[in-house]
């Protein structure tokens, strides 16, 4: 039997111990906290990440806690809409709730370790499922593959109100953007981006929030009214790093998953989609074939896809927060919602 040391115990790291053949594999699962993350957000599931969710035999549960998406919408910075589209495939469901589920499908014989990992474990496979700032990364791709600071700063968080009529989807300002979606049990969420000089660490909420009703402060009252609503202790506020681009995600005795693989900023909405797909897609291979060609498979399977996501994610972050080329950006928006009506 295999020894698996999967160090981050989020997305990645809980579905992949928990579709792993316990029968195969001894699992040790290392996080630095016991308990859940204190701020609540929600996360995007698209259909593919869907069908990991089915195969770790948790999706009925994942679309009861969730809420569809529906009709989504464009905005300009005052709230005015460019375009309108549909999305009635995707479930949001907030991350608290997904990863209470994906612990119920982790087999009692999976290990716990918690507390900070020092130094790799001693195993015959290491996976990295410890996020943008990965150690296992940087232990084993080099110091090279530490993660890039972005100039942009993001809040998120979830209102026990409902979306206030009219004001839901994304609004694209001057070198800003802006976010409100239903969230589970008729909740809201919302997100908010920004170049800031804030932080990188050891962020002032509260300062944050501040800053951000001031940037946000024009006519487009669905804003105003989410964020009269925010408090500090229902938000989180972080620099947004990304991994760097990588040529492989796997080694002799380790392998990334998730974020840390192909950390990418937020704007597609993809992020903990593609860990599930990873750790389903690793899990599988590590079930089915000698250890060393399920991680060259793997790595040969989900690299390009998470590559071009990790860089068409930047350039959305790009468009999305366009200062000096707002005004034509949102030109060719309203050509192309009057062409579409």
């Amino acid at each position: 039997m295999d020894a698996v040391s999967v160090v981050g115990g989020g997305i990645a790291g809980l579905a992949l111990a928990a579709r792993l053949d316990p029968r195969r594999f001894r699992v040790t699962i290392h996080e630095r906290r016991e308990e859940l993350p204190p701020v609540e957000t929600s996360l995007a599931m698209w259909p593919e990440a869907q069908q990991a969710l089915d195969a770790l035999g948790i999706l009925p549960d994942v679309r009861t806690a969730g809420s569809r998406f529906g009709g989504v919408a464009l905005r300009d910075g005052s709230g005015r809409v460019f375009l309108r589209g549909q999305a009635p495939d995707v479930i949001g469901v907030s991350r608290a709730d997904l990863l209470r589920l994906l612990e119920t499908a982790v087999p009692a014989s999976a290990a716990r370790a918690y507390g900070p990992v020092r130094s790799l474990p001693e195993s015959d496979l290491v996976v990295g499922a410890d996020g943008v700032h990965s150690r296992v990364r940087r232990a084993v791709w080099g110091e090279r593959s530490r993660a890039r600071l972005s100039p942009y700063l993001a809040l998120r968080g979830i209102l026990d109100v409902p979306v206030p009529p009219d004001a839901g989807g994304e609004y694209w300002g001057r070198g800003q953007l802006f976010g409100i979606t239903p969230a589970s049990r008729g909740r809201t969420y919302w997100y908010a981006s920004y170049r800031s000089d804030l932080g990188p660490d050891g962020i002032d909420v509260g300062e944050a929030l501040a800053l951000t009703r001031e940037r946000f402060s024009g006519p487009a009252a669905g804003i105003a009214r989410v964020l009269a609503s925010a408090a500090p202790g229902q938000t989180l506020a972080q620099r947004i790093w990304t991994a760097p681009p990588l040529r492989r995600y796997a080694t002799e005795g380790a392998v990334l998953v998730g974020d840390a693989a192909h950390g990418m900023t937020p704007n597609l909405g993809r992020g903990a989609c593609e860990a599930l797909i990873d750790a389903v897609t690793l899990a599988d291979l590590l079930n089915s074939r000698p250890l060393r060609n399920a991680l060259q498979t793997y790595s040969r399977r989900r690299l390009l896809r998470t590559q071009a996501l990790r860089a068409a994610s930047s350039a959305m972050t790009r468009l999305a927060l366009a200062d000096r080329a707002q005004p034509l950006r949102d030109g060719l928006f309203r050509l192309a919602g009057h062409a579409g009506r």
